[in-house]
């Protein structure tokens, strides 16, 4: 989630179209624990239907910085092992 929202503030059905494989439960619960640990903040528009939106804060923007590059030192040690 922290490297999806790296692109951009994003709705929860644009997340969830982000991420593959993940569920509406799954995705209500990190988010919801993200938002807690102040990675992510939440805005609620007060419409009908509500629209969330989602993005990082600042220490979101910085741990999700270090994990894309942990995942792209991975992928290309997985992808061309040494």
């Amino acid at each position: 989630m922290l490297i999806s929202l790296r692109g951009g503030d994003r709705r929860f059905y644009e997340l969830r179209e982000s991420i593959q494989g993940i569920s509406e439960k799954m995705l209500a619960q990190s988010l919801r624990a993200l938002v807690q640990d102040e990675l992510i903040w939440r805005e609620v528009e007060s419409t009908t239907p509500p629209q969330v939106t989602y993005g990082l804060t600042e220490f979101g923007r910085d741990i999700g910085e270090s994990l894309e590059e942990l995942f792209n030192r991975l992928d290309e040690r997985i992808v061309n092992p040494r």
